[in-house]
């Protein structure tokens, strides 16, 4: 073991690196002169045209897109326009033809008030008739009876019988008064 643990003194040998080593600095360049010319020359021919055919086309397409919103914005504000319009008429419409049919019913109601007050106004004087004719009759059965009540008290009083002409007569005379 002691023979494996022997120290190293030797120096590493240096690092290999081509970029940094100062007789490549030539070839380096002109391989980066051919490269950087044959990017730009495939970047600018191919890729920045592409590029700019879709920015171009995006463009369009938003431009597109942002005209056909304000037209389709336009549209529906019309629409609501004319829905806002349609609206107002159909609400005038109903009112007009409410209030149409309140002073139809109106009318109706008063034809008919009319018609019920004629026909309880001719209900009434009849009714007053029929009361008067009972009232009449009444008060000649009233007369009759106070005639005979009449003659009863004068007959058990006196013990006579009075003539019934003469108490009728009597009668009428305190009636008149």
């Amino acid at each position: 073991m002691a023979a494996d643990q022997k120290a190293h003194t030797e120096v590493p040998p240096k690092a290999h690196f081509p970029p940094f080593e100062s007789e490549t600095f030539p070839s380096q360049l002109f391989w980066f002169a051919i490269a950087f010319v044959a990017l730009y020359l495939i970047i600018s021919r191919l890729a920045i045209p592409r590029v700019g055919g879709i920015m171009d086309a995006r463009r369009q397409s938003v431009e597109g897109d942002l005209a056909e919103a304000k037209r389709l914005k336009d549209s529906s504000d019309t629409a609501i326009a004319s829905y806002e319009k349609a609206l107002a008429d159909a609400r005038n419409r109903a009112q007009a033809l409410a209030n149409e049919t309140r002073e139809k019913h109106a009318k109706q109601a008063e034809a008919a008030r009319h018609e019920l007050e004629a026909t309880l106004n001719t209900r009434i004087a009849q009714a007053e008739q029929a009361i008067a004719t009972r009232r009449t009759a009444a008060m000649a059965n009233v007369q009759d009876i106070a005639v005979e009540t009449a003659a009863a008290i004068v007959e058990r009083l006196t013990g006579n019988a009075p003539a019934k002409a003469d108490v009728a007569k009597a009668v009428a005379g305190t009636l008149k008064r």
